[in-house]
């Protein structure tokens, strides 16, 4: 997560709620992501994927929406309006041989899902919690620049937490392609699994990404429930 770069604006944690969010939130939470993740996440700015000729990637928003429905999402909303956003996916031992069923086509996202595919192979979470067969992943946590530092964030992960308590997960991940992201989830309580430098991801024997300074690595942060 980016810091603040608009003056922040204060809410009390009694004015803002976080809610389940539903299908019916899909197109709210696109257009949240799109002015406040998409454009600004390390990876994505670096290839480009988000600009002025292409506003929107259909791949990047049918792979981050893909789970929509699990009643795991969660939203903190103010006045009606959605100021911070975790979308949260289902872990089930064994998924890494599972197939996914979305077709990804853009050339520029394809190189960041086979990154996050190699991590997800090397990170191997559920080795290190052999006693738990299901986990909750957050794969986007992001508040509105105007709400940041207010512990939005923290109230969206501990709600996670809970929810992922009722369904009987053994812990959470987090994969961190962005340094901020990690230093939030870190302050939180979550422990380093993982890191991969940048620099070290290679194909064709080429650096894939050179995000700007201080992203340096994709990190994967656990935390046993």
């Amino acid at each position: 997560m980016s810091p603040p770069i608009t003056p922040t604006t204060p809410v009390s944690p009694k004015e803002y709620d976080i809610q389940v969010a539903t299908v019916e939130d899909k197109e709210e939470i696109l257009n949240f992501l799109r002015k406040f993740f998409f454009k600004d996440e390390p990876l994505n700015k670096f290839l480009g994927l988000i600009d002025e000729k292409t506003p929107t990637c259909l791949d990047l928003e049918d792979f981050s929406t893909k789970e929509i429905d699990n009643n795991l999402n969660l939203k903190a909303v103010h006045n009606g309006k959605i100021i911070g956003i975790s979308l949260n996916g289902l872990l089930k031992r064994g998924y890494l041989e599972e197939e996914d069923d979305l077709h990804i086509t853009d050339p520029k996202f394809v190189k960041i899902v086979r990154l996050l595919e190699r991590v997800s192979k090397e990170s191997d979470v559920f080795a290190r919690f052999p006693d738990s067969d299901t986990a909750v992943t957050v794969k986007i946590l992001s508040v509105n620049d105007a709400y940041r530092g207010q512990g939005i964030a923290r109230e969206l992960v501990n709600k996670t937490r809970e929810l992922a308590k009722q369904i009987g997960a053994g812990f959470i991940t987090v994969d961190c392609t962005s340094h901020f992201t990690a230093l939030a989830v870190k302050k939180l309580g979550f422990e380093l699994h993982y890191k991969l430098n940048y620099a070290d991801h290679k194909e064709n024997d080429e650096v894939v990404f050179k995000p700007e300074l201080p992203h340096e690595a994709v990190t994967v942060y656990v935390q046993k429930i």
